[in-house]
């Protein structure tokens, strides 16, 4: 437990992308926290204003290279790089070091599993024995003894907050899920891709990556843990689409319901465990999530609704994809890493509209 004048000194690594700006902008208004240092290999040497201009005006230090950071001089990284970049960083960090690995580097236990869906071999086999999978809600007490966390994906953090509690409980089909996904452009990172260019992505929707999306193993390896069943035990149906707007995400689930189960059976479990959660709110029957209701918020939204089809139900939830999807969870687990309040510097109610 860190005392509550204790400032924790923090460095960001890729903080000129998406989550690094969104890590900046919640961390600025952290009391326990200082940002000591900003990693931006291509951004090196340019200052916070010139790169994102709405944290300009806040002192935070220049960008530098990643081989100039000074690792004594915190006591906590965020790891924002792109996917595989993050293992040997880490690998070569000094082990008083606590790390929170934004990337998929450390979501998929298995080294096999990860390079089958990552093109590449695991660079860090050792130290992913260490990661905890950092889904605050379901693994509080690990992430708090933890050194390294590896933050969900933005699509496994809605979906597993919406299935696990269930999934767990046995109360829907664990091998009948079927999940439609639906993401801001920002999920797809700041560097330029024709399918985020606004006239390829305004005006419409299109689904990507069918039946081969990456964050599919990271829900099947988390809900067979739940039920300590073999991940090839579990398969779910997982397809994204891509929306034309810049942040927020909504989850559909199709799930059947066990036999002698209703959704009144679904509501009462998720009152029964998120009834005491800062985050996650389970709405009034009937009342539908949306993304504009957590829009800037770490906050998860969830619903349940019986399904025309007799034994089914359809399940929605929604966050942010920038922050309960990623910066803001990643905050969240640095406040549980270091014994503080879980909600300091996440309290900000959604922006509307």
């Amino acid at each position: 437990m860190m005392k509550s004048t204790q400032k924790i000194r923090a460095g960001i690594l890729g903080a000129s992308g998406y989550t690094g700006a969104e890590a900046m902008r919640l961390l600025l208004r952290h009391p326990n926290t200082e940002i000591c240092f900003l990693t931006a290999d291509r951004k090196a040497g340019q200052p916070v204003h010139d790169v994102y201009p709405h944290l300009g005006g806040y002192g935070l230090p220049d960008m530098i290279s990643v081989d100039t950071a000074p690792w004594d001089d915190v006591d906590v990284v965020f790891c924002g790089l792109p996917h595989g970049t993050t293992q040997e960083i880490i690998a070569s960090l000094p082990k008083t070091l606590k790390v929170i690995d934004l990337s998929a580097d450390f979501r998929i236990e298995d080294p096999a599993t990860y390079e089958e869906w990552y093109g590449h071999e695991h660079f860090a086999p050792d130290l992913q024995s260490e990661a905890v999978y950092g889904l605050t809600e379901i693994n509080r007490d690990e992430i708090g003894n933890a050194r390294l966390v590896a933050c969900p994906g933005c699509y496994p953090t809605a979906v597993l907050l919406a299935l696990m509690p269930l999934t767990s409980a046995g109360l829907i089909d664990s091998n009948d899920l079927v999940i439609d996904a639906k993401s801001g452009t920002t999920g797809a990172g700041r560097g330029l891709k024709q399918i985020t260019l606004f006239s390829e992505a305004g005006e419409g929707l299109s689904p990507y990556s069918i039946a081969s999306h990456r964050h599919a193993p990271e829900i099947e390896q988390e809900i067979a843990k739940s039920l300590r069943v073999p991940a090839a035990d579990i398969r779910v149906n997982f397809v994204p689409h891509l929306v034309p707007m810049s942040r927020g995400e909504l989850i559909t689930g199709h799930v059947r319901l066990s036999s002698g189960k209703s959704v009144d059976d679904l509501r009462a479990e998720y009152a029964s465990v998120y009834g005491d959660e800062p985050f996650v709110r389970l709405l009034p029957k009937g009342a539908v999530p949306q993304t504009q209701m957590v829009r800037g918020s770490n906050n998860c939204v969830l619903n349940v609704f019986e399904d025309r089809i007799p034994g089914r139900a359809t399940i929605i939830a929604a966050i942010d994809n920038l922050v309960k999807g990623s910066s803001g969870q990643a905050v969240q687990n640095m406040n549980v890493m270091f014994g503080l309040e879980e909600t300091t510097a996440l309290e900000q109610a959604p922006l509307f509209p």
